[in-house]
């Protein structure tokens, strides 16, 4: 039995930056980081001299020294890495999303279900301290009967790298929908329970990334033009869940409005505003109590690193054996949604979703 976080061996498959960014907060854990696997030469060769592990070119060769591992490729590999890991029984934390179709995404699921592997995806948004506190009075019932989320995930020029991995659906899945969609979601159900989804009405639009005179002030990557550009830029939609909670989703890479990460959560008794990334919440209510007035409440919290949180989760459940959660699921019905999304979309109306 493993009786501390320290005793397991940990690989990442996947050495870009999301899979540095993973290594080092392994590090500052205090995880002993085992080794990593990528295709690519020159990131092997980075990530062996940056963090004095081993390196391999085949995962089957990474998995056999290993009790656990961080996968951060690009969304088409998540399949193959992880339905190795589930049938060695290997602890999977997987990035998000659960993988670039819904068919992918439900064959990860059901080899996960057959694992003692612990597995869980990728939403950090969750560990927010933000989150936590709206998360908490929601749970208390402080805010009331919560029915509605609003979810904002909207840059002004954003798009991750033309030419990229990002901007090919065969690789991705999508587009701005797959890739800041499904945090949003995620969090709207989440702060909502996580009931079933019954519809979607939503329209998918790639208006800025396949224009020649795209203007931009930074990319994550560099900018190869619009060619190969086949992905949406932004997103709307309307989804309903059971017992009338609706969630209404704007997201975007590009579009001519400034930048928000606003959410807002309505409930009957109170609504929680927050801002995704700064931090800032509001709590907003209305009393009898003397006369009738509007109360507006401001909450400070320290900002943390949810990255670092959403690890340190996922090791100690490991270590406890206890709660695993239920993650995988919830990522598979994200899927669902984005998938429904998406075929609103091309057939110009509301769908089921079907689980």
């Amino acid at each position: 039995m493993i009786e501390d976080r320290s005793e397991l061996e940990t690989g990442i498959v996947g050495l870009g930056n999301i899979g540095q960014y993973h290594a080092e907060r392994l590090v500052d854990l205090g995880v002993t980081l085992a080794g990593g696997m990528d295709i690519a030469p020159e990131a092997r060769t980075r990530f062996a001299r940056r963090y004095d592990a081993d390196v391999y070119d085949d995962h089957h060769e990474l998995y056999d020294s290993i009790d656990a591992v961080i996968i951060t490729t690009p969304n088409k590999y998540h399949e193959k890495y992880a339905i190795d890991a589930f049938e060695r029984n290997l602890h999977v934390l997987l990035e998000k999303p659960l993988g670039h179709s819904t068919e992918s995404a439900e064959r990860i699921a059901t080899a996960a279900a057959a694992s003692d592997g612990y597995a869980m995806v990728g939403f950090n948004n969750r560990f927010a301290n933000t989150v936590q506190i709206v998360k908490n009075r929601i749970d208390r019932g402080e805010l009331g009967d919560v029915s509605h989320i609003e979810a904002n995930y909207v840059r002004r020029r954003g798009i991750p790298g033309r030419g990229s991995w990002f901007t090919q659906r065969r690789i991705a899945g999508g587009g701005a929908l797959i890739d800041l969609g499904v945090h949003a979601i995620d969090l709207a159900l989440y702060l909502l329970g996580y009931p079933a989804v019954e519809e979607v009405s939503g329209i998918a639009r790639s208006e800025f990334g396949s224009r020649e005179e795209y203007a931009y002030l930074d990319m994550w990557a560099d900018d190869a033009g619009p060619d190969g550009f086949d992905v949406d830029d932004s997103a709307s939609a309307f989804i309903r869940c059971a017992g009338n909670r609706t969630i209404s989703l704007e997201v975007a890479w590009a579009t001519n409005r400034p930048a928000t990460h606003e959410f807002v959560a309505r409930g009957t008794e109170s609504a929680a505003r927050f801002d995704l990334l700064d931090g800032d919440l509001t709590f907003h209510s209305a009393s009898k109590v003397g006369p009738d007035h509007l109360e507006d409440t401001t909450i400070e919290t320290r900002q943390n690193d949810t990255h670092s949180d959403e690890q340190r989760e996922f090791f100690d459940r490991i270590v406890s054996e206890g709660t695993r959660g239920n993650s995988i699921e919830e990522a598979l019905t994200v899927q669902r949604v984005i998938n429904g999304i998406y075929r609103s979309s091309d057939a110009g109306h509301t769908v089921p979703i079907e689980e």
